[in-house]
């Protein structure tokens, strides 16, 4: 059987895999996931993830070994991560926007032994993409270009050769017994890495940020006290589990106090009102936009949203009348606006039930306990309040670092444990935080990240490109989207909707511009540098 783990400040679980063991003993007959028509039980719950960490262990899953998941929210995800963690590895979650090639390279830079993927979803073979990205290398296993990786795992009934299927994978752990699991979760400590979450910044290229299961445990027992998550509250996670708050502030958070898991695989209105009255959904984080559809949509009234009693948005500008009329017109309790960043275990500041709603709309809150926020100038010193500068954050929630980049780390961790956000921001006299710009050029399409050196260096793949520059520009539903300026190779006849139609085919949707604007050559600095004001200023 387990150990019992001890209790150390407020880590009183130890690690995930002792949360997961707690929640299962604690909350066994409270119902933790609902998927259809599916639901099951925490005990339950605990029980498949145990049988999924023996077919990890079976698999040859060591304890540090990196195990990625490329799926959207479902039952099968919650098992299969949490199972891998279980066995000792660090979870690698994919962005499900990703394309084979965005999705390869992260397996490579990670060395991931194991993959757990999707078969078809939003109409895209994900085991056919990462086939056709991976086809030619050194490695002898089912995708020779990623010579690391051992297994691929589909999350389905049928796989193709070389592959194997969720029910086989979890067959070949049956002679793995759970008192070995046990011992094999009793290895891994508050201070091993939990996860490693690949996030791209003005390199272009994706870095992991390495997070500690203590790290983890921590940041989102705060959230949950301060959310005031409830046992047998029904959550809705809308917000997609490869990203840090919809994983930590919706698995983990659920594990830790006993709500119901409704995963929702895409982000569609009509779905999110149906299931927020079919099975009376008291919880619904999620960006401003999916908030703002909910409001909006013709047949609101028609759904019996009365026991919606919390959300939790963040991600972007909260308008005040967004505020208000969750509070007015659909009686919801408890309207919280945060603010994180995945170098910071996705969870920086927060605001507090009974902050006023002005407060709520036009920032994000203070620091979460056990952490400093400082807003500095150029050379690192203090400004004072109401003076934008960058956003400096220190504390328990601070990354290890960026995995096996020593230097991508020290650019942005100071040798006083400041972590450098590239995030430009103002504090009010009571410590509040509101970010208004981003150094890093960073924009926010519909509650996704999207990194313009990254996409940037896609759209210079084209062939017809010889110089390209992106910014974010308003848009009306989605917040942002990108906006290209590009110089064209000579004698070229690309357009604009030529170059976006390309770019459907090489990155994720969230990244490909929704505008085009040709130039003769772009603006640039002494150094070299593109001037983006420039641009902006155009748009």
């Amino acid at each position: 059987m387990f150990r019992e783990v001890a209790v150390r400040g407020d880590m009183e679980w130890g690690s995930i895999p002792g949360l997961v063991h707690s929640a299962a003993r604690s909350h066994g007959d409270v119902v933790a996931v609902v998927e259809g028509r599916t639901s099951i039980s925490y005990a339950e719950l605990g029980a498949r993830v145990v049988r999924a960490a023996a077919a990890c262990i079976a698999g040859g899953v060591g304890v540090g070994d990196r195990v990625a998941i490329w799926a959207p929210n479902t039952l099968d995800w919650i098992v299969s991560a949490l199972g891998a963690v279980t066995a000792g590895a660090v979870l690698v979650p994919l962005n499900t926007r990703f394309k084979g090639t965005e999705a390869a390279y992260v397996l490579e830079r990670s060395r991931a032994k194991l993959l757990f993927v999707t078969g078809t979803f939003l109409g895209t073979s994900y085991v056919a993409s990462l086939r056709r990205a991976a086809a030619d290398g050194p490695g002898e296993g089912p995708l020779p270009g990623l010579p690391h990786l051992e297994q691929v795992v589909v999350l389905a009934d049928d796989a193709p050769a070389d592959f194997r299927t969720w029910k086989d994978f979890l067959a070949d752990g049956e002679g793995t017994g759970e008192r070995e699991v046990w011992a094999r979760a009793a290895a891994v400590t508050g201070t091993s890495p939990s996860d490693i979450v690949f996030t791209s910044g003005t390199t272009g290229r994706p870095k992991g940020a390495v997070i500690t299961h203590a790290q983890s445990l921590r940041a989102y027992g705060i959230w949950t006290d301060l959310a005031g998550l409830r046992r047998g509250d029904r959550y809705l996670i809308v917000n997609p589990f490869f990203h840090t708050f919809g994983y930590k502030a919706g698995v983990l958070a659920c594990l830790m106090r006993g709500a119901t898991m409704i995963p929702q695989p895409v982000f569609n209105v009509d779905t999110v009102l149906a299931n927020i009255a079919a099975e009376r959904v008291s919880v619904l984080p999620g960006p401003p936009t999916l908030h703002q559809s909910l409001l909006d949509h013709p047949a609101r009234d028609a759904h019996d949203l009365s026991a919606l009693r919390l959300v939790v948005t963040g991600a972007a500008v909260v308008p005040l009348r967004l505020v208000e009329r969750l509070r007015g017109e659909l009686g919801v309790e408890t309207v919280l606006t945060a603010y994180g960043l995945s170098e910071a275990s996705g969870f920086v500041t927060m605001c507090r039930r009974g902050d006023e709603p002005s407060v709520i709309a036009t920032t994000s809150g203070r620091a979460i306990p056990g952490t400093e926020v400082r807003v500095a100038d150029t050379s690192g010193e203090r400004l004072g309040p109401g003076v934008p500068g960058e956003v400096l954050v220190r504390g328990f929630n601070v990354m290890q670092g960026y995995f096996e980049d020593e230097r991508a780390t020290a650019e942005v961790l100071t040798a006083g444990g400041w972590l450098r956000t590239g995030d430009v921001g103002v504090l009010d006299a009571f410590g509040n935080l509101r970010i208004t710009d981003r150094i890093k050029d960073m924009f926010i399409v519909g509650g996704f990240n999207a990194y313009p050196a990254e996409i940037e260096q896609l759209l210079g793949l084209h062939p017809d490109v010889t110089d390209v520059a992106v910014i974010g520009v308003p848009d009306a539903r989605l917040g942002e989207v990108g906006k290209a300026f590009v110089v064209r190779r000579p004698g070229a006849v690309l357009t604009g909707d030529d170059l976006i139609a390309w770019s459907r085919r090489e990155m994720a949707n969230y990244k490909v511009p929704r505008a085009v604007e040709f130039v003769r050559d772009l603006p640039r600095n002494a150094s070299g540098k593109v001037v983006k004001g420039e641009l902006r200023r155009r748009s």
